[in-house]
């Protein structure tokens, strides 16, 4: 079996690798909160919010698929298996059972807020090593940071 070789030194390499792997790992768990919350969600605006999850699964499942074909071609091979997810994945989530829609986009909101905040950790990580990969979370971190704003809007009450 041929290894695919990499464009980029080692050590730049590894850090890179980390950044894409851990990127992966909160994209896949992302786009699980979206569809648990999808399905299980129940009140007033259920229609709403159900729709704007799937926005948020898709955007989840595409930039994950990037970010693994990304890995790829630097000869470091993605690992998206469901106990790799499972044992890694830290951000937020919702209860199981029915969740209300108020909740919902509380839980999305803590979830994409953290997952920006590791994003933005990557970005400066990977600002030497390889600009092409920060380009690529900086993509990312911006339609998260917008599906972030959209949930939040959701919740505002009273006076802005």
């Amino acid at each position: 079996m041929t290894v695919v070789k990499s464009t980029i030194p080692d050590s730049a390499r590894q850090v890179t690798g980390e950044a894409l792997q851990s990127t992966l790992v909160d994209l896949l768990g992302l786009s699980l909160i979206g569809k648990q919350a999808h399905w299980n969600i129940v009140g007033p605006r259920f229609r709403s919010i159900h729709l704007q999850l799937d926005e948020v699964v898709a955007a989840a499942r595409e930039f994950a698929d990037t970010v693994a074909e990304r890995s790829a071609a630097l000869g470091l091979p993605p690992d998206g298996r469901p106990e790799t997810i499972a044992s890694a994945f830290t951000l937020p989530g919702p209860k199981d059972g029915w969740v209300r829609d108020t909740e919902v986009v509380e839980v999305v909101v803590e979830a994409l807020e953290a997952a920006i905040a590791r994003l933005r950790e990557r970005i400066d990580a990977t600002e030497k090593p390889d600009p092409v990969t920060q380009d690529l979370l900086i993509a990312i971190t911006a339609e998260l940071e917008k599906q972030r704003w959209m949930f939040a809007a959701e919740n505002v009450t009273g006076e802005v």
